[in-house]
């Protein structure tokens, strides 16, 4: 048989088929810090749009974890669930940096760099590594610093790409690798470089290195350990390819200590990884191997110390990129491009003898055997061990044996051996020198611990065994505390006995040392049951408190021995009233509802006793399921209402108790009335307040303004009301105001804040308040007549309530409230004052002060209306007058002032041309019913523009009206009074005819009328009006403008005048005019303009365009001979569809302009022969692509293929792919597969080919495109031409991309070819880029047409399949079997069982289903898999319920098969879950027994399993007709303690040894009286006398003897008197020795008193039986500590 590898190598995770894409596992995208985390950054274009980071838990590698991050790089911490990641700052050469914890949600640290981070690392839980281009950094994410640096990079590394970076588990050494690309000759071979830095020295070395780790080992003896550094490098010295391993150490070793050897080794690459080279190291701490791993796959194993070679295999095909250690099982983690992820272990059986055997190198299989506890070097040891005892190397002998791998020689036989060694004095026995050994590797066994023990005794030194102890040297068994305990230290021996789990030892020790509390705690944890109820009796009575905390503790176990009310009993019989408050409430913890009699007891009994207690308990919500009216009753009585308000639930007790205000505290009863019901609330309250309004009012206010909300404001407001306390009004409503918009509310607090004198309130109220009614208020306020008026002020003033404010100042004689009101508060209603105060017959001189008073502040506006409507304007005058000497500008000020002057006629004509303030519109207005033309001489100083219109035209001031409006020269005027709906249009426009006009001499006046004349389109008259000014010798004859719009005017009025008009007029604009004509269809007007103008393109395209005459423009043309002309009728000729005469029109004009709709139109004419000579003309003017694709394009329309082959042969430019694009696309197949072919364009080439039926040069066209459009399209033309081998060469490189496998596989199932489909995918499998998909598809299509096939193919692959989509198919098809199959491989345990159950003619199969069911997570499966075996396979239920016992409810199994009847099926069942010792079990298993006769059996049963309905057991079988069973009912009476039942059962059976036995047993003297009167009266003496012998110890002397001489049967007692009086004397006789012992012990302890003043001179003199410390510690390499060497060295002395 082959040796097995040393080295075992698994897959444990293939990272796609976790989702994740392929082409993200790689270096720059997964990391692996630790054995524990993966991450992976996916990018947005694979993840439908979004960057993730993929972290995967390698405890649960199954269940990955997607976080939507995006970020350049992401670490995992080592230890935990923090994460790491780095982004570029945009904009920025900068990296900003970020770590998170996960579980938290919270970030820990973030930083940005000043550089590019090119590396990065966690180099410790709490510590990353950053490198940048230039140094090293370390940062410290635990706190809030910045990363501090470390060093600078090293020049070696310039140019290289960085792969790791370490630090030393001491943080004294870094280390920093990078790779570059080879030599030019030999790039493939990667160089590696090194930089080391010591962090003490502050100095860096450079090396050539691929791969390093660090490691720390014990170099022989030396007490520290050496920090070591192991590098592979590959490199060419000398022309030869060199590779090695180097193991140094770093910095020099501590004084004393033995330095370590520097060692190197070869790396032996074979001859076909000659370019290969190490990309990573890791150290096995636990083997002490070093782990070398190659990019390409090679795996190198070393040992550590030695650097010996053990090793090499190569562990993946792919490229390895990336490794983590594997610290917990000595391997390590390697990660390859194929997203497998490798676990290397060492294989403990087979490494030690592949290293001895294979390599043939014993020293290091013994030294790996010792270092890694590895097995098969027990020979070994084993011959080493006898060859040094042999020698007498005692000591080396003892080391080898304590040191030997797996503990092969620790054994007694070993142990036995050593102690047969003679030793000589002053030495160190060789089996001390084993147990110091021992001791400093780890711990002793029990057989060590217990002879150490001995000896260690023996010596009187047992502060040592406490010592090894402490420190978990010692395994600790029962005989080593029998042995310690029998030194009298019961201390030590019970910290022995609990280690050793010696149960009854323990209990034995607690109830010795009194401590119950512990035996308690002690007998719940390991399922021991003592007496409690003796334990509690003893402590009732020494140590109540302790007696409470027991009770509590046995209580708190589940399913406690002793019922809680019996302890409550216990406390209460002795009146401990604290002791039992302590322990119930401490039990009562719970709350649960079968405790309600309890919780009321405790309640009860503190109510009537403490009742501050009570209230404490009821304060602290403990209990809820109490006795609440009882409660509330009793609370009541003792004072505590709050209580008692807390628990009533009528209405009448609540208010019977709510009264006691005095004796409730105010803030609870708030609180209180926060639970009670709206109407409930009011009644109480209102209850309070007639019993006592003074001293409740003050609470009833506080509980209303608290619960306003629940009662509502109207009920407590009618409360109040009811009882007419304003006061209670004014408290409440204060508080409830702010949060009111009711303005009912706020009128009620007006008017009790009136009522109970508070007027600043009201004031306040008033100014502030927006919800009261203000008419209501103004009211009650008036009525109410208050001193101060300014409530009534604010309101009058917020609500414009002005008029009845002055009206109730005035007539109530409070003048000076007026005068302060306007001017302090509200000047701007003064006018309204004044108006009020006018209307009541006001003092005028009282009103003039009042104005005077307030002036400036004074709106003059509405104080003028007011007046003025009064008429009453004169006495405004002395105001105004001393407004205007004091500057005033204000237009109303003197508005007011010329209706004053108007109205007196004192020269208002000088007043409205000269005064510049005053308002026109108003004062004219004013004037207008006064003097019209007083009223238009305002508007126009003011340019009312309207308002002089409506003025004049009203009185028919026509003249003045044209003057005006000529003079304004706005077109808007204009407009208005010229509009058609004027009836005064007529009247203006002759007046500015006939007087205007003429009497203008301003240019820009007659142009802006005749601009009016033609926006208001008067044509007729603008040309008579032009006549008379261009053609009658006027100023503006030659005006231009005036010829242009007389001969616009006449296009557009009068067209027979408009040629007159051109001959006559020689200054007009002609392109303009000859533009309008054509606009206005006056075509020949215009072609003779232009032809007047020379304006030959203009005229010729009225030619083309408007008169439509190509035959006149071709004569034109001709006679002009212009090129801008040929172009012209060039393109018409080419819109008129004349392509042929259109090209020879644009060769005359040489235009190449218009090229592309040139070529459009011949390509809709399909007169590519033209074309192509356009095309030729063109060329020679431009030179553009476009112009030769469609040149291309023409040669292969008109079938030119030599020509065309030529041009592109000439032609570079050309846009060859749109040629063929649009040959293919027509169909000039020949053409484009020239283009095509030309292009390299092997996609569309295969398209062509296609069309062309070249099928087996599309495929090789397709091979070249490896585009998979183009393979489904010529895989799908084969199809139709039935080419299925050129198909199937097309499928097999289309189905590798899951996109593209189901547009395959529709297309071949539309056509139902369906054997060359599945043909087509099983050769797919062996492809190597065969994916999930294909192994997928080929399922379905086994499921819908090869049934036969589709098992084998699900049992092949179902790590490869996507089986929630077979699943799918496999429903729709009813492939039952498989659906399970499925279920099973997919972990759906549930649905594979239901498939089963449902379909079990083809899904079920027993062991299948076993298996199935023991997985399921829905436990009511297993009920119905019962059911359904019930039904289908009865005789098989058994095994399954067997397989399922651990999982179902076998109460539930039970209840189910008494109900079918079936219990006697599933008894086999039924006893092997016996033991689980439930109720239903146990029932059940006796009634079957009771069945079956088999009273063996059943007495079995209830002595082993105790958990039934004893009594009802005893019941039934007590008179069953077979003894036996009458025996067991005795036996159940006697375990249930009842005595009585059993005995007289035995007695009625004549089994008079089982009653005398039950009788002895039952230690009530009763019953043994009463069988001894039961043998007398039956004249049984025989039974008599064994009666007495059985029950000796509950029987009296003289209750025997007296019953024995009444019955005569004197004899038959003798034998129990004879044994009555021989005990009697030998107590006396034990008093007589222990009073002598006790005398001897006297006068012993005055001798010994006396010896001990002189001290043992030989007891110095003894040899030490164990070394002294210090030689000890120096024998075992410091195996003790300086505070155990100086506590050791006192003892000695000692």
């Amino acid at each position: 048989m082959a040796q097995a590898a040393p080295i075992a190598m698994k897959e444990v995770l293939l990272l796609p088929s976790l989702g994740i894409n392929q082409q993200y596992i790689s270096f720059t995208n997964l990391t692996m810090e630790s054995e524990k985390y993966i991450c992976v950054r996916e990018m947005g274009a694979a993840t439908g749009g979004t960057n993730n980071v993929v972290i995967v838990d390698m405890a649960t590698p199954m269940q990955p974890m997607r976080r939507p991050i995006t970020a350049d790089s992401a670490l995992m911490n080592p230890d935990s669930k923090i994460i790491a990641l780095k982004a570029a700052v945009p904009g920025q050469a900068a990296d900003h940096l970020q770590v998170f914890n996960l579980d938290t949600k919270a970030k820990m640290g973030s930083h940005q760099m000043p550089d590019q981070v090119v590396f990065w690392k966690w180099i410790s839980p709490t510590k990353i590594g950053i490198v940048s281009a230039t140094s090293i950094y370390h940062w410290n994410v635990d706190g809030n610093s910045a990363p501090q640096k470390q060093f600078d990079r090293a020049a070696n590394l310039n140019g290289s790409q960085v792969i790791k970076y370490m630090v030393s588990p001491d943080e004294k050494w870094c280390v920093l690798i990078g790779i570059a690309p080879g030599s030019p000759d030999r790039p493939q071979l990667v160089k590696g470089f090194m930089q080391l830095y010591s962090v003490e020295q502050k100095r860096s070395q450079a090396l050539e290195a691929h791969a390093a780790a660090f490691a720390s080992i014990k170099v022989g003896s030396n007490t520290q350990a050496s920090t070591l550094i192991s590098f592979a490098q590959k490199s060419m010295v000398n022309g030869q390819l060199v590779s090695k391993l180097h193991v140094i150490e770093l910095g020099a070793p501590a004084a004393g200590q033995t330095p370590f050897t520097k060692k190197q080794a070869e790396l032996f690459f074979p001859p076909e990884f000659a370019d290969d080279f190490p990309v990573s190291m890791q150290i096995s701490k636990k083997y002490g191997l070093v782990y070398v791993i190659t990019k390409l796959g090679l795996l190198f194993v070393y040992d550590l110390e030695t650097a010996t070679a053990v090793y090499r295999s190569r562990i993946s095909p792919d490229p390895i990129f990336l490794t983590s250690e594997a610290e917990s099982v000595g391997g390590f983690y390697a990660i390859n491009r194929r997203g497998q992820v490798l676990l290397a272990t060492v294989n403990e059986q087979s490494m030690v003898p592949f290293v001895s055997q294979s390599l043939n190198n014993l020293d290091l299989a013994l030294a790996m055997a010792k270092r890694g506890n590895l097995p098969g070097a027990e020979a070994l040891v084993g011959q080493n061990f006898e060859r040094l005892f042999a020698l007498g190397n005692y000591k080396e002998a003892a080391v080898a044996a304590a040191e030997s791998p797996m503990g092969a020689l620790r054994t007694k036989a070993t142990i036995d051996k050593l102690k047969g060694v003679q030793v000589q004095a002053g030495q160190t026995s060789p089996l001390l020198q084993y147990f110091g050994t021992l001791l400093t590797k780890g711990k002793l066994n029990p057989l060590e611990s217990l002879e150490l023990g001995r000896l260690v005794l023996s010596q009187n030194k047992k502060q040592l065994l406490e010592n090894w102890m402490n420190e978990d040297k010692l395994e600790c068994d029962e005989a080593l505390g029998d042995l310690v305990k029998a030194t009298g230290d019961s201390d030590l021996a019970l910290k022995i006995y609990l280690k050793a789990q010696a149960t009854q030892k323990v209990v034995t020790a607690f109830a010795e040392r009194g401590q119950f509390e512990e035996l308690v705690k002690y007998s719940g944890q390991v399922g021991h049951t003592p007496d409690y109820l003796y334990i509690m009796q003893s402590l009732l009575m020494s140590n109540p408190q302790a007696a409470a905390k027991l009770a509590v503790t046995i209580a708190q176990q589940p399913g406690p021995p002793v019922d809680v009310n019996t302890f409550t009993d216990l406390f209460l019989q002795r009146n401990m009233i604290r002791e039992a408050t302590s322990f119930l409430l401490e039990v009562l913890k719970p709350n649960l509802p079968e405790q309600a009699m309890l919780q009321t007891k405790v309640l009860e009994i503190n109510l009537v006793t403490y009742p501050n207690v009570a209230d404490a308990i009821l304060a602290n919500n403990m209990f809820t399921h109490y006795d609440r009216p009882r409660v509330a009753q009793l609370c009541e009585k003792a004072g505590l209402y709050m209580r008692a308000l807390q628990h009533y639930t009528d209405l009448s007790d609540i208010k019977r108790v709510i009264i006691n205000t005095h004796a409730i505290e105010p803030q609870a009863l708030v609180e209180f009335f926060g639970t009670l019901s709206p109407d409930w609330a009011l009644a109480c309250l209102k209850e309070m307040l007639s019993v006592n309004v003074p001293q409740n009012l003050q609470l009833v206010v506080q509980i209303a303004k608290e619960y306003t909300e629940q009662i509502g404001s109207k009920g407590i407001i009618e409360l109040l009301e009811s009882f007419k306390s304003y006061e209670g009004l004014y408290f409440y409503l204060g508080s409830y105001l702010a949060f009111s918009e009711d303005p009912d509310v706020h009128f009620k607090y007006i008017e009790a804040a009136t009522k109970t004198g508070q007027v600043k309130e009201v004031e306040r109220v008033t100014r502030e308040s927006n919800f009261y009614d203000p008419e209501k208020t103004k009211q009650f306020l008036m009525e109410a007549k208050l001193q101060d008026a300014r409530p009534l002020i604010n309101v009058c003033d917020r609500f414009d309530l002005i008029r009845d404010l002055a009206l109730y100042l005035y007539n109530n004689n409070m003048l000076k409230y007026i005068e302060a009101y306007v001017q302090k508060v509200n000047p701007s209603k003064a006018p309204e004052i004044v108006g009020a105060l006018l209307d009541v017959e006001c003092d005028e001189s009282f009103i003039s002060n009042l104005i005077l008073s307030i002036r400036s502040l004074l709106p003059v506006e509405p104080l003028v209306a007011e007046v003025e409507k009064r008429n009453r304007m004169s006495l405004l005058t002395t105001f105004l007058d001393h407004l205007v000497s004091e500057g005033s500008t204000d237009a109303h000020v003197h508005n007011a002032l010329g209706k004053i002057i108007i109205d007196s006629n004192n020269n208002p004509e000088h007043f409205l041309t000269t005064n510049p303030h005053y308002d026109s519109e108003v004062v004219g207005k004013y004037c207008e019913k006064r003097d019209p033309t007083l009223a238009c001489v305002a508007y126009k100083r003011g340019q009312c523009d309207d308002a002089l219109i409506s003025c004049t035209n009203k009185n028919s001031m026509f003249k003045l009206q044209a003057r005006y409006v000529v003079e304004r020269m706005d077109l808007d005027l204009w407009a208005k009074v010229l509009d058609p709906e004027s009836e005064h249009r007529r009247q203006l426009i002759d007046q500015v005819v006939s007087t205007a006009l003429p009497e203008s001499k301003n240019p820009e006046q007659v142009s802006v009328s005749v601009k009016a004349f033609m926006t208001a389109d008067l044509p007729n008259e603008l040309i008579e009006l032009l006549e008379k000014i261009v053609l009658q010798n006027s100023a503006f004859s030659g005006n231009p403008n005036l010829q242009n719009l007389l001969i616009l005017t006449a296009i557009k009025a009068d067209g027979t005048r408009v040629m007159d008009y051109i001959n006559r007029l020689d200054h007009f604009d002609g392109p303009a005019v000859g533009e309008i004509a054509v606009g206005s269809e006056l075509f020949e007007e215009a072609y003779f303009i232009y032809k007047k103008f020379d304006l030959h393109v203009p005229a010729i395209k009225v030619l083309l365009e408007n008169i439509q005459s190509i035959e006149r423009a071709h004569e034109y043309a001709t006679k002009v001979e212009e090129k801008e002309v040929w172009s012209e009728l060039a393109k018409s000729q080419l819109e008129a569809g004349s392509v042929k005469d259109a090209i020879a029109s644009y060769i005359r004009a040489d235009d190449e302009t218009n090229r592309d709709a040139v070529i459009a139109e011949a390509k809709k004419g399909d007169s590519y022969e033209d074309l192509v000579k356009y095309l030729m003309m063109v060329r020679q003017k431009v030179k553009e692509a476009s112009v030769d694709t469609e040149l291309a394009y023409s040669y292969a329309r008109i079938g030119q293929i030599g020509q065309l082959e030529d041009f592109i042969v000439s032609t570079p430019g050309v846009n060859l792919q749109s040629v063929g694009d649009r040959c293919f696309d027509e169909g000039i197949y020949e053409a484009s597969k020239l283009i095509f072919t030309s292009l390299s364009n092997w996609g569309r080439l295969a398209s062509t080919l296609v069309k062309l039926e070249q099928y087996q040069a599309a495929v090789e066209a397709a091979r070249k495109a490896n585009s998979s459009r183009t393979w489904k399209e010529v895989c799908f033309a084969c199809v139709e031409k039935e080419e299925y081998r050129l198909a199937q060469l097309c499928g097999l490189s289309i189905i590798v991309n899951a996109d593209d496998l189901e547009d395959v596989s529709e297309f071949y199932q539309g056509r139902g070819k369906y054997e060359e489909l599945i043909a087509l995918m099983e050769a797919g499998l062996g492809l190597e880029r065969s994916h999930m998909g294909i192994f997928t598809e080929l399922g379905i299509l086994y499921a819908k047409y090869k049934l036969d096939k589709l098992m084998e193919h699900l049992k092949l692959f179902s790590n490869k399949i996507n089986i929630p989509r077979l699943i799918r198919v496999c429903e729709e098809q009813m492939h039952w079997k498989a659906l399970s199959f499925l279920y099973v491989q997919y972990d759906e345990y549930d649905n594979a069982a239901t498939v089963m159950m449902n379909h079990s003619p083809e899904a079920w199969e027993h062991v299948s289903f076993k298996d199935v069911a023991v997985k399921v997570s829905n436990a009511d499966l297993f009920y119905k898999a019962i059911a359904f075996y019930l039904e289908e396979h009865p005789l098989l239920l058994c095994d399954l319920l067997a397989v399922l016992s651990s999982r179902i409810d076998h109460a539930r199994v039970v209840d189910v098969m008494r109900k079918r009847e079936n219990l006697p099926l599933v008894k086999p069942y039924l006893l092997s879950v016996q033991q689980s010792n439930l109720v239903a079990v146990n029932e059940a298993v006796n009634d079957l027994l009771i069945e079956e006769h088999d009273f063996e059996g059943l007495r079995n049963s209830i002595e082993t399993y105790d958990n039934f309905d004893q009594l009802q057991l005893a019941t039934r079988i007590e008179k069953h007709e077979i003894m036996e069973f009458r025996r067991i009912a005795t036996l159940i009476y006697k375990k249930s303690l009842r005595w009585r039942q059993s005995m007289q059962l035995s007695v009625d059976d004549k089994l008079y040894k089982d009653a005398m036995e039950t009788a002895a047993q039952s230690g009530e003297r009763e019953l043994a009286e009463e069988l001894l009167k039961t043998f007398i009266a039956d004249g049984n003496k025989e039974c008599f006398a064994a009666c007495l012998y059985t029950c000796y110890d509950l029987i009296k002397p003289d209750v025997a003897l007296e019953l024995a001489w009444m019955n005569k049967m004197t004899d038959h007692v003798m034998p129990y008197m004879i044994q009555v009086m021989r005990d009697q004397s030998s107590k006396l006789d034990t008093l007589m020795a222990e009073r002598q012992e006790r005398i001897k012990s006297e006068e012993k302890t005055e001798d010994d008193s006396a010896k001990n003043q002189q001290s043992n001179m030989y007891a110095q003199m003894l040899p030490p039986a164990l070394p002294s410390p210090m030689q000890y510690q120096q024998q075992q390499g410091g195996m003790y500590n300086g505070q155990q060497q100086g506590m050791y060295n006192g003892q000695y002395q000692q």
